[in-house]
């Protein structure tokens, strides 16, 4: 063979990918965690990472399914709705209920996760003649009825999914540096960085009060406007938690750890429900809903912090009282002391339902 024939079947071998390399025992970094990415293949590691109380890495561990469930009834043959596909979890245990009788649509707005998800779900054995998945916002369930019909039950899980607030890229979390994003879907819309630099001082306090209760707020808000009036902008997530660790000397120096830490969880929470404008699509759901359902659908609702409950609850309470609804959970139901420890992520959740008139 010459030395021609030689190179050319070099080129054509495929390469070999080495494993990403880390520094110690365990690896750190989202994108070192290659096996935590792959449970179909290292399902052991899987189980260590979840019972230690963590979520593997580009996973999500669904919340309150059995309580779902129950509360659903789902029945082979039945019409659908999971208005928040994300990891697709809830969606499997659904579609198993239906026994491959039946169809359910799924609607998600991110363009990263939604096609993983309807990839996953595929290999599990759920295709296009049972599952229907759709990018779209949930807020628009009544363009997606007028293709599908009405529904016999629907869940909207409201949380954002692991693999979103995980991922550095998506600026999410303030553990981990990355752009401020915050985006659900990163291709359309501001950033929060966007958001942060052209919104005033007497906004941003109004958004942190309104979308999460910061009790800081002014004095977060003091301190990221003086910093960028002097050109110094806040374009990353570790920009905006070093801000508000500045803003926070003034709390007691045995609580201010524990406080930074809430306070940057609020204020994250605030810009993300401002950027995905997440109370005007829940208020748009809810108003919606009643017209998508068929007599006796059944509805399920997780929520994950007190705004987003209150317009459950109040839609809940007036459509009953309004006679739309036959019945309504009158008490929230909360995830169990077991599944709060396995999945810590769960503590904050919570769990209304409906039955249509």
């Amino acid at each position: 063979m010459s030395n021609l024939e030689h190179s050319e079947e070099n080129v054509n071998q495929t390469e070999h990918k080495r494993r990403v390399r880390y520094k110690g025992t365990h690896p750190r970094a989202f994108h070192e965690k290659y096996k935590e990415a792959q449970p179909e293949k290292y399902a052991d590691t899987i189980e260590k990472v979840i019972k230690k109380g963590s979520t593997p890495a580009g996973m999500h561990i669904s919340i309150m399914v059995d309580e779902i469930l129950e509360v659903l009834k789902i029945q082979p043959g039945e019409q659908g709705l999971d208005a928040t596909l994300g990891y697709g979890g809830h969606t499997a245990a659904m579609l198993n209920c239906l026994n491959q009788k039946g169809h359910i649509y799924a609607l998600d707005v991110d363009p990263i996760e939604i096609v993983k998800t309807k990839k996953r779900l595929l290999d599990k054995g759920f295709g296009p003649e049972i599952l229907t998945v759709k990018q779209t916002n949930f807020a628009n369930i009544d363009e997606v009825a007028k293709e599908a019909g009405k529904f016999d039950f629907v869940l909207a899980d409201l949380g954002v999914s692991s693999m979103q607030i995980d991922n550095p890229e998506r600026g999410f979390s303030y553990k981990t540096e990355g752009l401020l994003d915050l985006r659900l879907d990163p291709e359309h819309g501001e950033s929060a960085a966007e958001r942060l630099s052209h919104i005033t001082k007497e906004e941003f306090i109004g958004m942190m009060v309104d979308n999460s209760d910061e009790p800081y707020a002014e004095e977060i808000a003091k301190v990221v406007f003086q910093k960028m009036s002097k050109g110094q902008k806040i374009e990353t997530t570790t920009d905006l938690k070093n801000a508000i660790e500045e803003a926070l000397v003034l709390v007691p120096l045995k609580e201010r750890q524990e406080a930074v830490k809430k306070s940057c969880a609020r204020v994250f929470q605030a810009l993300r429900i401002d950027v995905n404008s997440e109370f005007e699509v829940l208020y748009s759901f809810l108003e919606k809903l009643p017209d998508i359902l068929n007599s006796g659908a059944r509805v399920a609702i997780l929520t994950f912090h007190s705004g987003e409950d209150r317009l459950v609850k109040k839609s809940f309470k007036q459509l009953k009282k309004a006679g739309v609804y036959s019945e309504i959970s009158e008490d929230v139901i909360r995830p169990s002391a077991s599944e709060c420890n396995r999945n810590p992520r769960a503590k904050s959740t919570k769990l209304r339902w409906a039955v249509k008139s």
